[in-house]
């Protein structure tokens, strides 16, 4: 599979909306210029991911980081 029809078949189920559990979410976190760390909004500048999975309502979620030394 293409990494682009991919992309499109994810944005695709996040346009849908909240349907229930299990949820998956992913975390983009950067430097900015001054090596402050700040929360990304696309993985175009993201050093470090977080992916979190909530099997059901009020679970603790299990949480998977991933640190890039480049963008």
């Amino acid at each position: 599979m293409h990494l682009d029809k991919a992309k499109k078949r994810i944005a695709k189920h996040v346009k849908k909306g909240f349907h229930g559990y299990p949820l998956v979410s992913l975390e983009y976190f950067g430097k900015e210029n001054f090596g402050k760390e700040h929360f990304g909004k696309t993985p175009d500048s993201a050093s470090q991911l977080v992916i979190s999975y909530t099997e059901e309502e009020g679970a603790d979620p299990q949480k998977q980081t991933f640190v890039s030394a480049d963008d």
